[in-house]
């Protein structure tokens, strides 16, 4: 891993596809897997302003490095890197990237989905919405992970809500309020 490019996972600045190590690295890989996520303009028929993501930066690097090592050994991938971006962010901006690169296209799309729901789901980064009528909102499924479930469906069933979650307690709100993870 040392000759790779080293850049932090969780960033302040605007997300760039340059930051990653180029392709012709992997002269083994014939597939690349990338995901960009922008932020949208609504949500659950709410018109959207901007978004806030925090993180609880020291784990959430050592969270998403670890999660890609995971997804590298599981699909014998040459390659799996995620940034998330923190601080405020509004419409069109991206606010993670992850991308893959394997032997075949297959893998490469695998990993890159896989990276992308592990790293919603289980790290440390909060999302909160404000919306135009003036109110805001932290939006559930941020950091919460939900050992007992299949990460790869968690995020399509409704009744996906933070009291199953045993890491990270909301209020009423659906602030967050505490944050443990088992060491």
């Amino acid at each position: 891993m040392d000759e790779y490019k080293r850049f932090p996972r969780i960033q302040e600045a605007a997300l760039k596809l340059e930051i990653f190590d180029l392709i012709q690295s992997f002269p083994e890989c014939g597939g690349i897997g990338v995901f960009i996520g922008t932020v949208r303009n609504h949500h659950e028929g709410k018109a959207v302003k901007a978004l806030k993501y925090t993180a609880y930066t020291p784990v959430a690097e050592k969270m998403i490095s670890q999660i890609e090592q995971e997804i590298q050994v599981k699909y014998g991938v040459s390659y799996v890197r995620v940034i998330h971006r923190i601080g405020t962010l509004e419409i069109g901006e991206k606010a993670i990237i992850a991308i893959a690169y394997a032997a075949h296209r297959r893998e490469a799309f695998a990993a890159c989905e896989e990276a992308v729901e592990r790293v919603k789901h289980e790290v440390p980064v909060w999302k909160e919405e404000f919306y135009i009528d003036g109110s805001s909102q932290y939006v559930e499924g941020c950091c919460i992970r939900k050992d007992e479930t299949d990460l790869s469906h968690a995020h399509h069933h409704p009744e996906h809500s933070a009291e199953k979650h045993q890491h990270c307690r909301h209020t009423k709100e659906n602030t967050p309020l505490i944050y443990q993870w088992p060491l």
